[in-house]
């Protein structure tokens, strides 16, 4: 099978070169400005660059558009009708309601449409990696060949017969999911401190909440924007969020303790249920990846980021463990710490207090309310370039630890997936 990726950019590459190791021919294209360093990084590994998409799609038996989602129906409806008879034609973009329709519009009667999304940043290899593949429109022979090109390359392979399941799932795996760290982010950029310097956020659970913070402001913008605002199933849940933190923020500052408090344990028994397979983050491994220089400092936390995610899981009814099917690493992690200060019900209680009477975190609390309204409203209006423009300032704020953060993440994630 000879395999053509119209769009070279960090994960096309990445698979470009997994399916060249694992023996099948490969060729690709890009924008012409980026040719001759690509032809540098990938004829070493057998990958032909072509002139262009519609060559791609004229002489491939597969066809992988790896291009940004807010750029796919243009793409395809320039490369889309030019698609080799019979031949397969997926995409790597991250939310599949969009995709499948511009397939629809654009391809071939007989293209074969088998699409697949990895679970994963380019920053790992394919190999061990969650892939979620969804058939579409294709023969059972077509579909044999996708599974069997994913099991070359060492995938872990998870299928999922409906797109809009699968988009279900991702809204909150990826979208509520980098809100939740996008919105701590941008809170302590707006309070004009780096969390490693103080001591309200050292600790286990916050060295993974900083971690993942930096993990996700080190990558591009375009990713995470694509993925709130063109999934339809986001929008729901990110505002089910905003609602969760506000109402819990409202019990707080009026310290209505006992309301606060049994909506929490509420939520807790529906969330983490006995019956629910636990994931135990090693607590060892939590604590030795810190930026801090003063672990010693450590105060307590109010965890709102934490506690609004749970009340806002039992409010959509969503059982989180059943979507670890669809994962990513700083989902698992967020499902993991958020399963450690629940199930600790002195650590849960310190939270509790802590949010409720100690003053000395509320103004940080308070950027965070701020910061998820604003998050919120952005995705509640598609506004696709303040996506890009609120995530980009936060990004600069932090840009002088990005690559150690996302390292130490890496290796976090790598420690805690061993365990």
């Amino acid at each position: 099978m000879n395999i053509g990726i119209i769009g070279l950019g960090d994960m096309g590459r990445l698979y470009a070169k997994a399916f060249a190791k694992a023996g099948y021919t490969v060729c690709g294209c890009d924008l012409p400005a980026n040719r001759e360093k690509l032809e540098d990084e990938l004829s070493p590994f057998g990958i032909k660059i072509l002139d262009s998409g519609s060559d791609v799609s004229r002489t491939n038996d597969l066809i992988i558009y790896s291009v940004e989602a807010d750029k796919m129906e243009q793409v395809v409806a320039e490369c889309g009708p030019a698609t080799k008879y019979g031949a397969i034609v997926a995409g790597q973009t991250s939310v599949k309601t969009p995709e499948i329709a511009t397939f629809e519009k654009h391809l071939p009667a007989d293209a074969q449409i088998i699409t697949f999304h990895g679970m994963h940043g380019p920053g790992f290899e394919p190999r061990g990696q969650t892939l979620i593949l969804i058939p579409y429109r294709a023969t059972a022979e077509a579909y044999q060949r996708m599974y069997d090109l994913f099991t070359a390359i060492g995938s872990d392979i998870v299928e999922i017969a409906d797109y809009h399941e699968h988009d279900k799932i991702v809204a909150d795996t990826q979208a509520v999911t980098h809100v939740g760290f996008e919105s701590m982010g941008t809170a302590w950029k707006s309070a004009g401190f780096f969390p490693w310097e103080n001591a309200s956020y050292i600790g286990g659970i916050d060295n993974v909440k900083i971690l993942t913070t930096l993990r996700i402001f080190s990558y591009k913008a375009h990713v995470y924007a694509g993925l709130a605002i063109l999934n339809p199933y986001a929008k729901q849940q990110v505002k089910r969020y905003a609602e969760s933190e506000s109402e819990l923020f409202k019990l707080m500052i009026k310290e209505e303790a006992a309301a606060f408090r049994e909506r929490l344990y509420r939520a807790r028994d529906f969330v983490f249920h006995e019956s629910r397979k636990p994931i135990m983050l090693n607590d060892t491994v939590m604590k030795e990846f810190s930026l801090s220089q003063k672990p010693e400092q450590q105060k307590p936390n109010s965890h709102l980021s934490i506690l609004s995610m749970v009340d806002a899981w039992y409010h959509l009814g969503v059982n989180p463990y059943d979507n670890l099917i669809c994962q990513t690493p700083p989902f698992r992690l967020r499902l993991g710490i958020a399963e450690y200060l629940f199930k600790n019900e002195d650590l849960l209680e310190e939270s509790i207090e802590t949010a409720l009477y100690d003053k000395t975190i509320r103004g940080d609390d308070l950027e965070f309310h701020s910061a998820v309204r604003e998050w919120s409203s952005i995705i509640g209006h598609g506004d696709m370039n303040g996506y890009k423009k609120h995530f980009n300032d936060t990004q600069s704020f932090f840009a002088g630890r990005l690559e150690e953060g996302k390292q130490q993440s890496a290796e976090l994630i790598r420690r805690l997936m061993m365990d």
